[in-house]
């Protein structure tokens, strides 16, 4: 099965060659730019998650996000519905590609908050099982 942390470098590449090729390299680089917030809060996340992959290392994890994957088809369809209120409220094609890449990094705060849950309830299970 495909890890979805394999999947976002593939995208992230695929994106910013769509926004090169349509906007160019200047439009590209304000649009990334502006969502620079959101890239930002990607540093203290992603140092939770090393934190607790690495204190947890050499531990049996227990995943206790199984019960809450999204199948395939529903992460389309999700997909495609914000798709097409992009299209609508963002005045049409360009301004719903424009959308990509803020999802793309929501996508992978989503993904890095889940594995946190499930590294956190698996330091606490480990802890109370310790004392």
């Amino acid at each position: 099965m495909n890890k979805p942390l394999y999947l976002f470098p593939l995208t992230f590449v695929a994106i910013i060659s769509i926004y090169f090729f349509v906007f160019g390299e200047n439009k590209t680089l304000e649009m990334i730019k502006d969502e620079y917030l959101y890239i930002l809060s990607l540093i203290p996340i992603s140092a939770t998650f090393l934190y607790f992959k690495f204190k947890l290392k050499g531990y049996e994890i227990v995943d206790f996000n199984k019960n809450s994957n999204f199948s395939f088809q529903t992460t389309v369809m999700l997909f495609l519905v914000f798709q097409v209120v992009d299209y609508i409220l963002e005045d049409g094609f360009i301004g719903m590609i424009s959308q990509w890449f803020l999802y793309w990094v929501m996508g992978i705060i989503a993904l890095l908050l889940m594995e946190i849950i499930n590294y956190y309830k698996n330091y606490r299970l480990l802890r109370n099982s310790i004392k």
